[in-house]
């Protein structure tokens, strides 16, 4: 199953309000935990304790916070525009406007590692960003994410 298939409009946020990286892994983490129904605290100590590892900023603007969690649940990924970019410690020192959320369950360790690269090829795709940053209904990016799975980037795939 595909970013595209894990991916509803439900799960986009354009306009989300974030002042800080701190903030957003809190609001994030509200929400994947009401989507879950696990506590709130235990997502977002798994976000931070991956982002002590090293930023999770991808650059060129797009952040991809994630995290494994125990017990039996659903992989989910979440995804969000910021209203304003926000300081995501980035190697490239763009400020994070794109967010893309992805929590799996530990039990699943082979699926977690091609869902991020599948995240990641959907992001490489020409005018991709830029599309994402235009959307006006969150509809547009899951139509998006699924064109950009599909369409491997050149030297890819197939």
């Amino acid at each position: 199953m595909g970013i595209s298939e894990r991916l509803s409009t439900s799960d986009v946020v354009l306009g989300l309000a974030a002042t800080s990286k701190r903030t957003l892994l809190q609001t994030l983490a509200a929400r994947a935990a009401a989507r879950l129904g696990r506590p709130e605290e235990e997502i977002l100590k798994a976000l931070q304790d991956r982002e002590a590892l090293g930023s999770t900023a991808l650059g060129r603007g797009v952040a991809l916070p994630h995290a494994r969690l125990p017990g039996d649940m659903p992989p989910m990924m979440l995804f969000a525009r910021l209203q304003r970019p926000i300081d995501y410690e980035a190697r490239d020192d763009e400020p994070v406007d794109l967010v893309i959320l992805v929590l799996w369950p530990e039990a699943d360790a082979e699926g977690f590692l091609p869902a991020l690269s599948e995240t990641c090829r959907a992001l490489r795709q020409p005018q991709a960003l830029n599309r994402l940053r235009m959307a006006t209904v969150p509809a547009e990016v899951v139509t998006l994410f699924g064109q950009g799975a599909e369409h491997p980037a050149p030297g890819e795939g197939e």
